[in-house]
């Protein structure tokens, strides 16, 4: 296979993932120059994702692209350094990896600063190291890092940020992040992580033994309500992000916000037992969030 070729499939490989996604990367009412850059951002995202996951394609393509000898390939530390060591190449250099140097257009053309991306590799690092969160604070901290910088990657890709907006995006996001991990509790649980802050698993008297039951006890129901309510009040938080946009950003933002609450809604149909599977939405649900998100009610 040749080089060409290689960097084909890698793309490929992404934009495979990009139609599999809960919500749409870059949906079809966008501007065509906003969903080339926003699956450019969604390529690293996805990459960052899958080489802290240890989800890459078989192969070794990416490990070669960032110069990494297969002995290290399966070292995610060492490959999310190797990665990091390339996005720094985005801003001052040429990239090595394809779906970096898809994103340099992206990166010169919207202004976008490192930060967000560093913050997305931070992430990934910080969850090969850490499997527990103490706090909610704690939790909130990997949010800022884990889900936050998407938010303001969209509003930087649109020229839409300002520092309230910001604010705002950054509650939806970080309620985002929470609901999956809430969906997520027992296929978490089964890669030795937990993101139930452990200080809140106290006060509900429940135990890591108790999110590997097949089915909730009224302990973890209680426990699972409460951060469910959390993540409630920081998409109710974010919401006035919707109204301060116009055009098809508009209905963007409000399929995220509607994303989360349409999901905090079947968490709580399903009695707060996240533990068989994670509860979603009905696509007929969403679409009703959608239009109540749009019209400022809920």
């Amino acid at each position: 296979m040749t080089g060409t070729d290689t960097a084909t499939a890698l793309e490929r490989a992404t934009l495979d993932k990009a139609a599999r996604e809960n919500f749409p990367v870059a949906p079809f009412f966008l501007p065509r120059a906003w969903r080339t850059d926003l699956m450019a951002v969604y390529g690293f995202a996805r990459l960052v994702d899958d080489i802290g996951d240890g989800d890459l394609a078989p192969g070794g393509a990416d490990a070669r692209a960032l110069s990494v000898s297969p002995e290290q390939a399966d070292d995610r530390l060492v490959m999310l350094d190797a990665f990091e060591t390339d996005l720094r190449r985005v801003f001052d250099g040429t990239p090595h990896h394809p779906l970096l140097r898809r994103l340099q257009p992206t990166v010169r053309r919207r202004g976008l600063t490192p930060e967000p991306f560093l913050g997305l590799i931070a992430a990934n690092r910080q969850d090969q190291l850490v499997t527990r969160y103490e706090t909610y604070d704690d939790l909130r901290a990997y949010c800022e890092l884990s889900a936050n910088p998407v938010g303001r990657l969209v509003l930087g890709v649109t020229g839409t940020a300002t520092p309230e907006r910001v604010r705002r995006s950054d509650a939806v996001c970080t309620a985002l992040q929470i609901v999956e991990h809430l969906q997520d509790v027992a296929e978490d649980l089964g890669s030795d992580r937990i993101y139930l802050p452990a200080q809140d698993m106290k006060r509900f008297h429940v135990q890591e033994s108790d999110l590997a039951a097949p089915s909730a006890g009224a302990s973890v129901r209680a426990l699972v309500a409460y951060e469910a309510q959390r993540a409630r009040e920081l998409l109710n938080e974010g919401a006035p992000l919707v109204g301060s946009v116009q055009g098809r950003l508009k209905l963007l933002l409000a399929g995220f916000v509607a994303g989360g609450k349409a999901a905090v809604r079947a968490i709580a149909a399903a009695d707060h037992d996240v533990l068989p599977g994670p509860p979603k939405p009905s696509k007929l649900q969403l679409l009703r969030e959608a239009a109540t998100t749009l019209r400022g009610e809920g």
